[in-house]
This record gives structure tokens, sequence and C-alpha cells, in this order.
């Protein structure tokens, strides 16, 4: 799925029109964007959990030539689905 394909969803079930559907979705894309910025973790009951992990400096190598490099630390998110997600792909209860 894409914006898109949200925005037609959203404008077919909750009958907004299309700039309405494409504010709402930017709204709710951004917030959660500003709060993984400041350090906060996402929680959707039912979908899952976001958070930012930090990833400290290390040396790596180059696949092509084998050259050691120095990877600088990192921040990236980290999706961890929660139960009725996992059960609604899976079909099955655990």
């Amino acid at each position: 799925m894409n914006k898109a394909t949200l925005m037609t969803a959203l404008m077919d079930r909750a009958k907004l029109s299309k700039r309405e559907a494409d504010q709402l979705i930017s709204l709710v894309v951004d917030s959660m964007a500003d709060a993984l910025a400041k350090g906060q973790r996402i929680e959707i009951r039912g979908f899952g959990s976001i958070a930012v992990r930090s990833y400290g400096a290390y040396v790596g190598r180059n696949p092509k030539t084998g050259k050691e490099i120095n990877i600088a630390p990192k921040k990236l998110p980290f999706f961890k689905p929660g139960k009725d997600l996992l059960v609604r792909i899976n079909g099955n209860d655990k």
C-alpha cells in the first residue's frame, strides 16, 4: 500500500474528499516522524510499536575493494509488530 491507495481507502470508508484525506495522512505521518525525531516511542495497540534505536560507530569494509572504512554512529527506526497484527498476517493464534 502506498499513500495514494491509503487516500483512496480513506475517501471510500470515511467519505472524505481527496484534499481532506491527503491532509489527514500528512498530519499523521508528520506527527509520527516528529515524535520519533524527538526520541519518543510510538505505540498503536493491535498494530505495533516504533522506536528509535541508536547504533555506535564501527569499522566496516568496502565489499568491492576490501578496504576498511569508518561507519559513523546512527539512529534507525525499529518496528515491532503487535500480537493482533501477527495473528492477522499468519492466520493463526499463538
